[in-house]
């Protein structure tokens, strides 16, 4: 997305994260660093451009490219933003975050494409984008990737057995520092907020989102909305969450993965998973972990179990580690239920993605894939290997819905399988047409997939058409064109297959927020829009709810036939938690955070395109998915929860 320049008049911006700087009736303030307040320009920036044609119908796009060569690697360190009026978000990355800095263009291409133009393996592989097309972390390994299937041999396909045997070529080693940051430092509202800092305070409890088959997952409407607006939307903080320490000669870690129960706020530590009191932070277990957490699935089962790919080990400069272990934790008792590997050959699989769907647990990437039972352990199927195909990954909770690579990589072709969770059989398949290297599972039912058709979205967003395919008979309904100067959602499509941003399904429908735009007017302020697409016609319905000047609005799930969105404030308010009514599109605001200076502080550097946003019954719990040792601060957040009532 586009890095609109900072407001007038825009208060001193924060070098990273801090404790509470202000007094509360809990703590008592805490020394802060001073700050210079930026230089007004001489003059005014140019009039941003006007937002999408809200009403435009999808036109048709061009030939179907290939990926181009790699990008430019990003400079040694972010460049200087412009100053000057506008929109109130600062460019600098605030330092100490630790979030990869973004990759130059859609999603950095292959540095050698093989026979299947395959990308290196999870987390800190050389080249490989992490999140949204981020830098990965210091000096993780390379997986093993596939060698060039033989002549003749079938393309599609999978067969049940015991075994996961693709086979696979040599694992490198490669170092890379990673320099970045998140480039948004907001601020927030009401001048009367008496609780900044962590201590006190509670919440209602409720069922967070995710549930497996549930709207959470995007999948079909079904049942009454559950949020509902309290008697006073104002929030405060319930708790806050340092930020771990990486181990030293380790530059960034994963700390990916957080999940919201009834009664538990879960989030991923270096190597281990806490379960936090939903209402007060108090610890209620902690799990501990050989190495870090790789990736997790959202997903959530009825009965509060969830998936995670972690390491055997903790990572070293010498010695990065793979991610290898899939488990199934349950939430409710912090316990491990399983842990299980996959060989390819004689060698241990590298995990890129993991989900669950109808009782399965199921994992992929560029060097294989498995399946279990959920509730055993027990191997259920494999991919078929003998053929010129791979599983690249898998979107879960409703249905389990495979992305399949096949062909060589100058003649990709990607099939979106919707498969039998039980035995791997394919029940339903659409075949994109040839060129298009990537895709994102966005809602698995109704069944839609996100793509960047001929590397055109411009943006490293991974996005530039949405494909809504039947379920049962793997025919295209209607595509969806969603070009990425005009729209905000965002999909990892090369590594976690099923991680979308700004984008949400239910009702039939695909709600997406548009890019920021010039608000109007004589101001520098700017906004944005949630709108909704029919996914039987591909057509804009008209619907459209307004961020509000200077907010900037993200859809983040489905809440019955509503949609729960989170409003990225101007630097000097509080976010807000919206519910848009599925049919009017009015909104109810259910939650405002402080305005506070130590807070919003702290609110701001979990942008919704790079951290991990949960809400549920009046709790909103935000949280960074990178550990690092980039910081010039005492002290640093990995979650931040706000509740009210």
């Amino acid at each position: 997305m586009s890095q609109p320049p900072p407001p007038p008049n825009q208060p001193p911006q924060q070098p990273g994260f801090g404790p509470p700087q202000e007094p509360s009736e809990a703590q008592p303030p805490a020394p802060s660093a001073p700050a210079t307040p930026p230089t007004p320009p001489a003059q005014p920036p140019q009039q941003p451009p006007a937002g999408p044609d809200l009403n435009k119908a999808p036109q048709p796009q061009p030939g179907y490219g290939y990926p181009q060569a790699p990008g430019t690697p990003p400079p040694a360190a972010p460049p200087t933003p412009p100053q000057g009026p506008g929109y109130g978000y600062p460019q600098q990355p605030p330092a100490g975050y630790g979030y990869p800095a973004q990759q130059p263009g859609p999603y950095g291409q292959p540095q050698q494409p093989g026979p299947y133009g395959q990308q290196p393996g999870p987390y800190g592989q050389p080249q490989q984008p992490g999140p949204y097309g981020q830098q990965p972390p210091y000096g993780y390994a390379q997986p093993p990737v596939p060698m060039q299937a033989q002549p003749g041999q079938p393309g599609g396909g999978r067969k049940i057995n015991a075994q996961v045997a693709i086979i696979v070529s040599a694992v490198v080693a490669i170092a890379l520092i990673v320099v970045g940051g998140v480039w948004y430092a907001n601020s927030s509202g009401k001048d009367d907020d008496k609780q900044t800092t962590a201590e006190g305070g509670d919440t209602k409890g409720g069922e967070g989102d995710g549930k497996e088959g549930g709207s959470g997952d995007g999948g079909a409407t079904t049942g009454e909305a559950k949020e509902k607006a309290p008697a006073a939307t104002g929030s405060k903080v319930l708790f806050q969450v340092p930020s771990p320490k990486v181990p030293k000669g380790v530059t960034t870690i994963s700390i990916a993965g957080s999940w919201l129960t009834d009664s538990v706020y879960a989030k991923s530590g270096l190597s281990e998973i806490t379960g936090y009191d939903r209402k007060t932070g108090t610890k209620k277990w902690t799990l501990d972990l050989p190495g870090p957490v790789c990736a997790a699935t959202p997903h959530i089962t009825e009965d509060d179990k969830t998936a995670i790919v972690h390491k055997p080990a903790m990572p070293s400069k010498t010695d990065p580690q793979a991610c290898t272990e899939v488990a199934v934790i349950d939430l409710a008792a912090g316990s491990k239920v399983w842990t299980k590997t996959a060989k390819s050959g004689t060698m241990p699989v590298s995990f890129n993605n993991v989900t669950i769907g109808g009782g399965t647990v199921a994992a992929g990437s560029t060097s294989g894939g498995a399946a279990w039972d959920l509730a055993t352990g027990d191997e259920r199927w494999a991919p078929k290997t003998s053929d010129s195909c791979y599983d690249a990954g898998y979107g879960g909770g409703a249905k389990l819905v495979a992305v399949r690579k096949c062909g060589s990589y100058d003649q990709r072709q990607l099939h979106i399988q919707n498969v039998d969770p039980k035995s791997g059989d394919i029940l339903a398949e659409y075949k994109m047409d040839e060129g298009i290297e990537y895709a994102a599972v966005v809602s698995t039912d109704p069944l839609v997939v996100a793509a960047d058709v001929g590397d055109s979205a411009g943006d490293g967003s991974g996005i530039s058409d949405f494909f809504s395919i039947d379920n049962k008979t793997g025919k295209l309904r209607a595509r969806l064109s969603a070009p990425g100067d005009e729209f905000a959602a965002r999909c990892d499509a090369i590594y976690k297959v099923e991680n979308c941003t700004g984008v949400t399904v239910g009702n039939d429908r695909l709600y997406i927020a548009t890019e920021e735009h010039d608000s109007g007017g004589d101001s520098y302020s700017q906004t944005n829009e949630v709108v909704a697409f029919d996914l039987a016609t591909g057509k804009q319905t008209g619907q459209r709810a307004d961020a509000g000047e200077n907010y900037e609005i993200f859809p983040l799930r489905m809440d019955g036939p509503n949609v729960i969105a989170y409003k990225r404030p101007p630097y000097d308010k509080g976010g807000q938690v919206v519910s848009i009514d599925g049919e009017s599109f009015k909104e109810t605001v259910l939650m405002e955070n402080p305005s506070t200076e130590a807070v919003r502080d702290v609110e701001s550097r979990m942008s919704p395109d790079y951290s991990e946003i949960q809400f549920g019954q009046g709790g909103l719990y935000m949280s960074s998915v990178y550990a690092s040792d980039f910081t010039s601060r005492e002290k640093e957040y990995s979650v931040i929860a706000f509740g009210t009532g």
